[in-house]
C-alpha cells in the first residue's frame, strides 16, 4: 500500500483556461503582492507571433501588467477570414515570467501543455492530446531536469502511471519501476521492480477498493436474483388465476 500513496501529483491536470480563472479568483492578493516589484524583460513566453497571427494580451490580476497572451492564426482574407487560437500562456504567480503554455493545432484543438509547476523557471509538467483529449501526461517530480513520471490516460481519464524513482531512465530509454493502475480516479494496484530488470516483483493493491467492489457486486446479483424471484412468483399468481 505504500507505493499507492505517492500517485496524487499524477492525477492533476490543470489548463490554461482553469489556471486563468484560478488567476482571476485571487487577482486582487497577486496584484498587492507584485506591486512595486520589478518585471523581468524577458517573460519567458513560448508563444510565437508571425505576419499570419494576431497576439492578445490580457491582465486578469489588476497589476497593469498582461499576465495571459493568446495567439491566433489567420486563415482567410477579407470577409471569409477567421482567427484559430494556437497558443496561450499565462503566468500563474505575479512574477512576470510565463509558467504554463498550451499549443493548439490548426482546428483548435489542444495538441501539448507545459507547465512550469513549481515555478523555478524550467517546464517540468508536458501534456500531451489526442482528438482534443488528454492521452499522456509526463512529469519531473524532483526538479532534475528529467522525466520520472508518466500517466496514460483512456477517454480523458488515467488508465496507467509509470514512473522511475530509480532514475535509470534516459532521454531514448524509459526505464520506469513503478506501475500503478487505476479505477474511478484512484489507484487499486501497483506493481514495484525491485532488482531493476523491468519485471514486477511486488504488487500491492487497494484492499479497501477491491473489497468494496466486491460488496457491490453481491449487492447486485442479489437483488438481479430477488427481482427475478419476483418475477416468477408473479407468473405463477398469474397462471394460478388463469387455471
Amino acid at each position: 500500500m505504500r507505493t499507492l500513496l505517492i500517485a496524487s501529483l499524477a492525477l492533476a491536470l490543470v489548463g490554461c483556461g482553469d489556471d486563468e480563472e484560478e488567476a482571476r479568483r485571487n487577482a486582487p492578493e497577486r496584484a498587492e503582492s507584485a506591486s512595486g516589484a520589478e518585471r523581468p524583460t524577458d517573460d519567458q513566453g513560448r508563444c510565437e507571433g508571425g505576419t499570419d497571427r494576431e497576439v492578445s494580451e490580457y491582465d486578469t490580476s489588476g497589476d497593469d501588467y498582461p499576465d495571459v497572451r493568446k495567439v491566433f492564426l489567420v486563415k482567410g482574407t477579407g470577409r471569409l477570414a477567421r482567427l484559430i487560437l494556437i497558443c496561450r500562456e499565462a503566468d500563474l504567480n505575479g512574477d512576470g515570467t510565463k509558467d504554463i503554455v498550451r499549443y493548439y493545432n490548426d482546428e483548435g484543438r489542444p495538441a501539448r501543455e507545459e507547465a512550469d509547476r513549481n515555478f523555478d523557471g524550467k517546464m517540468d509538467e508536458v501534456t500531451f492530446f489526442e482528438r482534443g483529449r488528454i492521452a499522456r501526461m509526463e512529469q519531473d517530480t524532483n526538479a532534475d531536469g528529467n522525466i520520472d513520471t508518466k500517466v496514460f490516460y483512456e477517454n480523458g481519464r488515467p488508465l496507467r502511471g509509470e514512473r522511475d524513482l530509480a532514475g535509470r531512465s534516459t532521454a531514448s530509454n524509459w526505464r520506469p519501476d513503478v506501475w500503478e493502475y487505476y479505477e474511478e480516479g484512484r489507484v487499486v494496484r501497483s506493481g514495484v521492480d525491485l532488482d531493476g530488470d523491468g519485471r514486477v516483483d511486488r504488487w500491492d493493491r487497494d484492499t479497501i477498493w477491491y473489497e468494496q467492489r466486491a460488496r457491490e457486486e453481491a449487492e447486485r446479483q442479489a437483488q438481479e436474483e430477488a427481482e427475478a424471484a419476483e418475477g416468477e412468483e408473479g407468473d405463477e399468481e398469474e397462471d394460478e388465476a388463469e387455471g
